[in-house]
């Protein structure tokens, strides 16, 4: 065998070689990207569009329509008007400002942003305020859903999906009050399972 003919053996196996470790690489990325959920850039504005506009609801008294963004679970546990009457009672006790909405994280039918609300308290004392709230929502019928404050619903979904539930854990609601310019946090009633 003569060198030009051993050179030209050897570039055909380089060629051959780097053909299947391109092949490989490209059947691996395509594999991977199969393999995980595919979470569009749409799903994450849609769901952090989805709070603000039921922040802007609760901010505006729209407390009916506000209603038809909870979940059906929500929905078959409390009564249209109770909510109502109970929303109406506490709008005397702070005036809605602004919130601050996260990064969203989307798994399939299910999502978690983190939220910081801010609003001046009237009652039973006056003061700036802000809630730090994980908005958990619900997609159903195509459009997402806040299921925040339901625990029978949230902790329903993160059974089934164990995997979000382990990367995104239920985190405590804070409340904090500025005083002298700190924000000092406060006790909440109650636990949030």
């Amino acid at each position: 065998m003569t060198t030009n003919q051993m050179k030209t053996i050897m570039n055909r196996r380089m060629k051959t070689r780097t053909g299947l470790m391109i092949l490989a690489l490209t059947c691996g990325l395509a594999f991977a990207a199969l393999s995980k959920p595919v979470v569009a850039a749409s799903d994450e504005s849609d769901v952090r569009s989805a709070v603000q506009h039921i922040f802007d609801q609760l901010k505006n008294g729209q407390y009916e329509a506000l209603y038809d963004s909870l979940p059906s679970s929500s929905r078959s546990r409390i009564s249209k008007e109770r909510l109502v009457q109970g929303l109406r009672r506490s709008q005397n006790m702070f005036q809605l400002q602004r919130i601050d909405i996260g990064p969203a994280r989307v798994s399939g039918n299910i999502a978690v942003v983190d939220t910081t609300m801010y609003a001046h308290v009237t009652q039973p004392f006056d003061a700036d305020g802000k809630l730090i709230v994980q908005q958990y929502l619900i997609r159903e019928d195509g459009k997402w859903r806040v299921a925040t404050g339901d625990a029978a619903t949230i902790n329903s979904f993160l059974k089934n999906n164990p995997t979000f539930a382990r990367k995104f854990p239920i985190k405590k609601t804070r409340a904090l009050i500025n005083q002298n310019g700190k924000w000092i946090e406060i006790p909440l009633g109650g636990r949030r399972s």
